[in-house]
């Protein structure tokens, strides 16, 4: 069923499951994320790029090495000071009306739409905690479809890009390639001066740059969360 615009007359009653679990779809290895919210998952994620089928960069973050693993899933929640805003979003989405405005939209048949779940409305009129959560989950989602490839090009044309095809050691010689993916490097971005710097840091996207090289350290702790997995089966 195609998504509809959000109302709180005909979703008066409309509640919603808040928890994280494969059945909600969270059991992926790798889910988008935007500029907006870089700050937040550099303290947790590997923040990577790839490539769309356009040819065009979107950012990743890492939760799993293997096919349909979060490794951030402990039983029904999610186990990060930050979820990203796809994940978090639950069954709603932004659409735009006639006049190009943005608005939110829900899917009536999302498996997160529980009549046991968290309200969307209060009681009496306006927006429920969880639909402030997700407004702002979306406004992340929305603006950085607008702004991202205006940070990569900017990377890119500073010469920051590079290749980070990943080898990944866990545990008794086993080995996870994770090719195709792009980082930012940190010896170029530390070597970065005089128009180039002042032009990233103009536009704000030094400190998405930083942000991004950053987080590569939270390769180790997710190969950690791999063997701690694994350990206790």
């Amino acid at each position: 069923m195609p998504a509809v615009l959000l109302n709180n007359v005909d979703h008066r009653d409309l509640r919603v499951a808040v928890g994280h679990h494969a059945r909600y779809g969270d059991a992926i290895n790798q889910t988008r994320v935007f500029p907006a919210e870089f700050e937040e998952a550099q303290r947790e994620y590997a923040i990577l790029l790839r490539r769309d089928d356009a040819g065009q960069f979107l950012a990743v973050v890492l939760l799993g090495l293997d096919a349909d693993e979060n490794l951030f899933l402990s039983g029904e929640q999610w186990d990060a000071r930050y979820v990203p805003a796809t994940r978090a979003r639950g069954p709603f989405s932004i659409g735009v009306d006639a006049d190009g405005e943005p608005m939110i939209h829900v899917e009536d048949d999302h498996p997160r739409i529980d009549a046991n779940g968290a309200p969307v409305f209060r009681e009496h009129g306006g927006n429920a905690a969880l639909l402030d959560h997700v407004s702002a989950m979306l406004q992340r989602i929305y603006t950085g479809l607008q702004d991202e490839q205006a940070l990569y090009a900017a990377l890119s044309d500073a010469g920051l890009l590079t290749p980070a095809t990943l080898q990944l050691e866990v545990g008794e010689g086993r080995r996870y390639n994770l090719p195709d993916h792009w980082t930012v490097d940190a010896e170029r971005l530390a070597a970065l001066g005089g128009d180039a710097l002042a032009r990233l840091h103009r536009a704000d996207h030094l400190r998405a740059a930083v942000w991004i090289a950053s987080s590569l350290g939270n390769v180790r702790h997710l190969i950690d969360r791999k063997l701690r997995a694994e350990l206790h089966g």
